[in-house]
């Protein structure tokens, strides 16, 4: 089997909301202000398909937020999103590949965001065969598209793979493919899906 799973709230949480504080500090700019104008829209897809350079990227969402950052401070905030890695789903992921299913990581993401996270979450990058990676890729997820590059390059049918996401619209699109995908709701969601499916290893002797 291909097991695909999602990085953001999969494998590793993240909250925006962190990244908000820490350019308020920085600015000097109330959090509720930029609360109200910040979105992940457009920009922040071009940026994530590898259209926009970072510093180009840094210096319009700064304008869109009308705060005055350099680029460092801009970076600082912007992978401040990061909190910790699930230990559990890092398991499962070696546990699979130990069991010879291939494992991959199909994510949403960008080259600041890869520039960091693979440095502070090495584990993340050792317990894969692949890293599928949008701003690469130049097309992210819900793309039928970018689903379908992996299954062409893995080799493998749809109904051959299993997806975990946090995002119902990316699931769905998978879906549509004939993909298995799992909505990840939670942090109990993927522990308790290889639970009832008897995932396990066999005892070392």
């Amino acid at each position: 089997m291909l097991y695909i799973f999602d990085m953001g709230n999969v494998i590793i949480d993240i909250d925006f909301k962190r990244a908000l504080a820490v350019w308020s500090n920085l600015s000097g700019t109330p959090l509720a202000t930029l609360s109200t104008k910040f979105s992940l829209g457009e920009l922040f897809e071009k940026h994530e398909c590898g259209q926009i350079s970072d510093a180009d990227f840094a210096e319009m969402m700064c304008d869109e937020l009308d705060v005055s950052l350099s680029f460092e401070q801009f970076t600082e905030g912007w992978n401040a999103i990061f909190i910790d890695v699930r230990q559990d789903v890092i398991e499962i992921m070696n546990k699979l590949r130990a069991q010879e299913h291939r494992v991959v990581v199909l994510s949403n993401t960008n080259h600041l965001h890869f520039e960091y996270w693979p440095e502070h979450y090495p584990e993340i990058a050792a317990s894969t065969d692949f890293l599928y990676l949008s701003h690469n890729l130049g097309v992210r997820k819900p793309t039928p598209d970018i689903f379908q590059h992996v299954l062409e390059t893995e080799g493998v049918a749809a109904e051959q793979a299993i997806f975990f996401d946090d995002v119902l619209e990316h699931v769905d699109a998978a879906k549509a493919l004939g993909i298995n995908a799992i909505h990840v709701t939670g942090r109990n969601v993927i522990p308790a899906y290889f639970d009832r499916h008897d995932f396990s290893l066999p005892t070392e002797t």
